[in-house]
């Protein structure tokens, strides 16, 4: 996959860049959400899972669940490692079970599971650059 690269002006065009991205994943992609506590990680979420047929409504930060299961087209599983102390709780977890199932994973945090992550995995990086802009950078290693 070629990187590519957004820059968004509102949180509606970060929804939007997270469906435009949408299109070029498939079952079995997982995508690696890095940025601040209010980069925009979740609203961008948003946009992939709805492209999928998720509810938008239904998206939110799973930070107190770990891990959100969304149906849709396709199953989109969200994950928060930002509770997560060590790479040893997030596979007791079963995370691994989710990245070789037949649905997209996305994860907010994936620094907190280390070497859990597969190598597959397309990194995504959203930028503060202003109150309400964000740049969004989308390539295949961290």
């Amino acid at each position: 996959m070629p990187s590519q690269k957004f820059i968004t002006n509102s949180v509606e065009e970060t929804i939007q860049a997270g469906k435009a991205f949408a299109e070029t994943l498939s079952p079995g992609d997982v995508v690696c959400l890095h940025g601040d506590l209010g980069a925009g990680k979740t609203h961008f979420t948003k946009g992939i899972s709805t492209f999928f047929g998720v509810d938008e409504h239904e998206v939110n930060s799973p930070t107190f669940v770990l891990i959100q299961e969304y149906s849709g087209d396709i199953p989109v599983y969200h994950f928060d490692a930002y509770r997560i102390e060590s790479e040893n709780e997030a596979k007791a977890l079963g995370t691994q079970e989710y990245f070789y199932g037949e649905g997209v994973c996305i994860i907010e945090w994936p620094e907190k599971m280390g070497t859990l992550i597969p190598d597959y995995a397309i990194h995504v990086t959203i930028e503060k650059t202003g109150e309400s802009s964000r740049m969004i950078k989308v390539e295949n290693t961290p």
